[in-house]
């Protein structure tokens, strides 16, 4: 991948009309923008900051700091950057004494921001509510009493999703005072775009960087999923194992229970009780009581999990956990094996593991990726049911059959069911076997019509049926059509 920013369009527009509010009212305008580590928060704060052509102090904590410790810092990088007219009125120039609180620092920031838009960025946020108690409220004061009264953009940046969600909750400091932003990695399309690579490898390198730029950044242009994993298998320094490696790490630091369920979870290990078994190890099954807390931390508060339940006219059991982050999945299933191979130097043998587990690993994660797609296509109009608004898939408790795909009105309980299909992300094209076994499961989901409600196929290699048997057939390009390509 080439050096050159990629997509962002949206996110950058965001930002500009903030500025250009601050500077037509004179006041300040804060942002929160949050997003899962190797997103790009950093780099697309710094693209804004350089586009905009404006005086700006980009500042970014340091894990484990003490406050004094980060003062010092970030009066050191305000004093370098374009906002004082005169970088002597910083402290710390000449020798001169650093305060070493928030307060007199936010105080200094406010008696050298110009009269006219500026921005102000402080990355790694969560890190600074660790060091220090009260900064939140130190924030929130000198937002209130000085920031706020110059046209400065305020950018808080923070990989902790959690931590930056509380920053601006009812009950903390800094409570209605920021507009919210969630950066997201980027979408298919963009994938294929930057790395230059056609729908279907365009599919399969979205899959296997997760559309982080951290990884999409070393990606070879042109370079194929399979052929870059194999590169890269001969580096075990490569982002592609320590992207994710440091994901695991920074959301925890020490193995625990919730670790264990993760990679469970991570192994194939889908169902509460698959889970419970294969996290409680040699000492049983961890029980209900124990599990379903890590679970719901780990989908709603870390967000490293996600939770599917069947869709239909019906409420259905049981739901299913899958790692959230396709390229956390696939470290998880494959990549970490490799890794210790590829450390060994045993290059060859890294991939081979990666290479035996591909097929079944990518037909599993690309499911929640069409899934996505269909629903942005239908809300866009391009589906023959305009009113479907949710799109998952649909099992019993035996899991016989499990049905890819449903698209209805509503979730978790639809109303009406518009549509159910399959997926087929192999080499060889949907045929009329592969048709056959959906007309026998299909019908067996609640609120499924024969006759009325529709059939859709999306396929790696394209579809072998009669002319008229199914409603809709998806190809890769139809997948990655369904998202802007920035």
């Amino acid at each position: 991948m080439a050096d050159s920013f990629v997509g962002r369009r949206q996110e950058l527009a965001m930002l500009r009309k903030r500025l250009d509010r601050a500077a037509a009212s004179g006041s300040g305008v804060a942002v929160a923008l949050r997003g899962r580590r190797q997103v790009g928060k950093s780099r697309l704060a710094q693209e804004f900051c350089d586009r905009v052509e404006v005086p700006y102090a980009f500042f970014t904590a340091t894990k484990g700091a003490s406050p004094v410790e980060a003062v010092g810092a970030f009066l050191g990088e305000l004093r370098e950057s374009g906002l004082p007219t005169d970088p002597e009125l910083v402290p710390g120039a000449d020798g001169n004494p650093v305060p070493g609180s928030w307060p007199d620092a936010f105080r200094v920031l406010a008696s050298v921001l110009p009269d006219r838009p500026c921005v102000v960025v402080v990355d790694e946020l969560p890190w600074l509510t660790e060091q220090d108690d009260l900064f939140d409220g130190a924030l929130q004061t000198a937002w209130d009493r000085l920031l706020s009264q110059r046209p400065v953009l305020l950018l808080l940046l923070g990989s902790d999703l959690h931590m930056m969600e509380r920053l601006t909750a009812y009950d903390r400091p800094f409570y209605g005072r920021s507009d919210t932003m969630v950066l997201g990695p980027l979408n298919p399309a963009e994938t294929g775009k930057a790395l230059g690579l056609e729908p279907a490898d365009a599919v399969d390198a979205h899959l296997v960087s997760g559309g982080l730029p951290g990884i999409l950044r070393i990606w070879p242009h042109a370079t194929p999923a399979l052929e870059f994993i194999e590169d890269e298998c001969a580096d075990p320094a490569s982002a592609l194992f320590g992207v994710p490696e440091a994901a695991l790490l920074a959301e925890f630091p020490a193995p625990d229970q919730a670790r264990r369920v993760l990679e469970a979870v991570g192994s194939g290990d889908r169902t509460h009780a698959n889970i419970a078994a294969a996290a409680g190890g040699r000492a049983g099954p961890l029980a209900s009581g124990a599990l379903s807390p890590l679970l719901h931390r780990l989908v709603t508060e870390k967000r490293v999990l996600a939770v599917d339940a069947p869709l239909s006219t019906a409420s259905g059991k049981p739901a299913l956990y899958r790692v959230a982050d396709s390229n956390l999945r696939l470290y998880l299933a494959a990549l970490r094996s490799a890794q210790e191979q590829s450390r060994r130097g045993r290059a060859d043998s890294a991939f081979d593991v990666v290479r035996r587990r591909w097929s079944a690993w990518r037909g599993r994660a690309v499911e929640p990726l069409v899934r996505e797609s269909l629903e942005l296509a239908a809300g866009a109009g391009e589906l023959p049911w305009p009113d479907t608004a949710a799109v998952g898939g649909w099992w019993n408790r035996r899991f016989d059959p499990e049905v890819d795909l449903v698209g209805a009105d509503r979730a978790p309980v639809a109303g009406a069911v518009r549509f159910a299909g399959s997926v087929k992300w192999l080499a060889t094209p949907f045929d009329v076997h592969d048709l056959m076994a959906l007309l026998q499961a299909a019908p067996q989901i609640p609120g499924f019509t024969p006759g009325t409600t529709g059939l859709v196929v999306v396929s790696r290699s394209g579809a072998a049926l009669p002319e008229g048997a199914v409603d809709v057939v998806w190809s890769a390009a139809d997948v990655v059509g369904a998202w802007p390509a920035g």
